[in-house]
């Protein structure tokens, strides 16, 4: 009988994190989850996993966690920060921590797939969908932190089988951001920011971590770089039509200028000052939602990786809002 295969998932506990995990154990995988003390489980609850919450200060936890590993997936990441160095710390530095620990198993490790962002490379200039060749133009000090963790990932991949997976906006059970629009939405109110026609690439999270899967067991993949996302685009408006269906809604339709995007966002910044949580809504992530197109081209996942989308958007938002309809969250 063939011995399991073991994957130790950072950021298990998390929205992508936590259905990774759920995919990996389908696929009868042992998964070995790094938490911390602190850390919410609610997603892992109940699920034939180890939970090791040594963080990521404890070397030794995290060498006990990698012992006869094959795979390490590294969802963990800083997403919201007060300051600058936040993203830089989460983002950068602990991947170093994960690295540096990984070095001692790189003889038994059979491949390491850094989960980063398309914020990283930037927004799509010309509404041209970018790919893994073009330059990246980061326009966030978030999407700096990724390009950097991907840049920290590169000086490593000559000792280690490391993979680097782009993730573009991503929707589905248990996430807390897209959320929002979906709870607007099924409250009467559709709201789409600008007058031009915006256009983004939208992944549900099972197409996600399935990528993440295919990379990661893919002998072709050591050393390179994939978008994962839908092989559609999509406008909001057609995002807007689908969720009307699916909600069987009729929402009031605003379009909001850029200006009072900045506005807002600017508010939004000076009140955190005073609190000692980070604003969702801030200067730099009006900047990122103001953008023409955000748009990846996945051919590259296709062709090297066997990836396709499984789920349309239809099928993803419809599975995404039946669940929290289910919870009551909606």
């Amino acid at each position: 009988m063939d011995k399991r295969k073991i994957a130790v998932v950072t950021g298990a506990n998390g929205f992508v994190g936590s259905h990774l995990v759920d995919l990996l154990l389908k696929n009868n995988y042992t998964v070995r989850c790094i938490t911390r003390k602190s850390s919410d489980l609610k997603w892992l609850k109940g699920k034939d996993i180890e939970i090791f919450d040594c963080g990521f200060t404890n070397k030794s936890g995290l060498r006990n966690a990698f012992q006869n590993a094959d795979y390490i997936f590294h969802v963990a990441g800083v997403v919201k920060s007060k300051k600058p160095e936040g993203y830089f710390l989460g983002n950068v530095e602990n991947t170093r921590v994960i690295l540096e620990t990984a070095l001692g198993f790189k003889n038994t490790l059979k491949k390491i797939i850094i989960v980063s962002s398309q914020t990283a490379a930037g927004p799509s200039l010309n509404g041209k969908a970018i790919n893994e060749s073009d330059p990246c133009n980061p326009i966030t000090t978030y999407g700096r932190s990724k390009l950097a963790e991907e840049d920290l990932a590169q000086t490593f991949m000559s000792q280690l089988p490391i993979t680097i997976c782009r993730a573009p906006a991503v929707f589905g059970e248990r996430d807390t951001e897209i959320f929002i629009f979906f709870q607007t939405f099924n409250k009467g109110l559709f709201t789409t920011i600008g007058f031009d026609e915006k256009k983004i690439s939208l992944i549900h999270v099972k197409d996600l971590v399935r990528g993440f899967m295919l990379a990661a067991e893919s002998e072709k993949s050591s050393g390179q770089t994939y978008f994962i996302s839908s092989e559609k685009y999509y406008t909001w408006e057609e995002i807007g039509d689908i969720t009307s269906k699916v909600l069987e809604k009729k929402p009031f339709k605003v379009k909001v200028p850029h200006t009072v995007v900045y506005f807002i966002a600017a508010i939004a910044q000076f009140a955190a000052l005073f609190s000692s949580k980070p604003a969702t809504l801030n200067i730099e992530k009006a900047r990122d939602i103001t953008q023409h197109a955000w748009i990846c081209d996945t051919s590259k996942a296709v062709k090297e990786l066997g990836y396709h989308q499984c789920l349309t958007a239809q099928e993803g938002i419809k599975e995404t809002c039946d669940w929290y309809k289910e919870i009551g969250w909606l």
